[in-house]
């Protein structure tokens, strides 16, 4: 008479773990599929790549202007700023070319003003070149956020190189707007902060560096001729990632990209900064920056190849 309760409890305790077993199990099979991602036929496979809308490019291909050749209300698709931009020579051929949904060619719309003691209306280079860096990092990370798929090439002349030289250093290193694995490359032309070993040169030997590097020791006898234009050295940490796709192009004996590191001349390496004639003028034509081609037709070369090969 005294075992029926034992029985009972046993019954009960063994109900008990049934239930329990049936719960977890179902736990187990919900949080299981939770976690896999599964293709539209209802298999294990990971998930399709992110769509995007039709108009998407797979390349969007970023120039930026330098110096008084774009303004803050020109047409990224269509510039009008400066006809005789040297960046155009290298888009013009890109978009007639590609057509639109394949290649996007988007031209940096900003001031691209150097204040100086001749032209103290302009804006200043800090402010210009700021300027020029938060409407470039809005272009990318809006594109990326429509365009998931779509891949980046970045090109930029004198200060427009700086201004792509910066944004594709702070990518390298993971702290820009888009990750580094969707940029093709980088081409910065007369960037005023190259130095010898950081990035590659496609073209002669250089010995000197960037007139930001070069004078940034002296930025104090640099300040009454180019007020607002601070001279920040070299980049730290380079381009991290992006160190075998980010090209550094420049003429030698370009006082804006191949200042000798000997600033004795301070006001006169100043005076070069405001004026950016001579070699600085003539990449378009010049022999003598790489070999058996000029700058502009390199980097036309250059992104056609990467287009092509995508």
């Amino acid at each position: 008479m005294r075992r029926k309760p034992v029985r009972k409890s046993i019954i009960v305790t063994a109900v008990i773990v049934i239930i329990a077993l049936i719960g977890l199990s179902t736990y187990q099979y919900f949080t299981t599929n939770e976690r896999t991602p599964r293709s539209p036929d209802g298999g294990g496979q990971a998930a399709p790549p992110p769509e995007q809308p039709d108009w998407c490019p797979a390349v969007e291909f970023i120039s930026a202007p330098g110096t008084w050749e774009s303004s803050q209300s020109d047409d990224p698709i269509n510039p009008q700023a400066n006809k005789r931009s040297f960046m155009l020579s290298i888009t013009q051929p890109l978009q007639q070319e590609y057509t639109p949904d394949h290649v996007k060619v988007w031209t940096l719309p900003y001031t691209a003003q150097f204040q100086s003691i001749q032209s103290r209306e302009e804006m200043t280079y800090d402010d210009s070149r700021n300027e020029g860096t938060a409407t470039l990092n809005a272009e990318l990370s809006y594109m990326n956020e429509t365009c998931p798929n779509t891949q980046f090439i970045l090109s930029g002349f004198s200060q427009g190189a700086v201004i792509v030289g910066d944004i594709a250093s702070e990518i390298g290193q993971g702290r820009g707007v888009i990750p580094a694995d969707k940029v093709i490359g980088a081409a910065m032309i007369a960037d005023g902060r190259r130095e010898n070993g950081v990035g590659i040169n496609p073209g002669n030997d250089l010995g000197g560096v960037g007139a930001e590097i070069a004078l940034a020791p002296v930025e104090g006898l640099v300040q009454p001729i180019v007020p607002g234009a601070s001279m920040r050295g070299a980049r730290d940490g380079g381009f991290g990632a992006l160190q075998d796709r980010a090209y550094q192009i420049c003429a030698p004996n370009d006082s804006i990209c191949d200042a000798p590191y000997d600033v004795g001349n301070a006001l006169g390496r100043a005076q070069e900064l405001v004026e950016a004639n001579g070699l600085h003028a003539r990449y378009a034509s010049n022999p003598n920056v790489i070999p058996d081609t000029t700058a502009n037709q390199w980097v036309v070369d250059w992104a056609r190849q990467a287009i092509n090969n995508i």
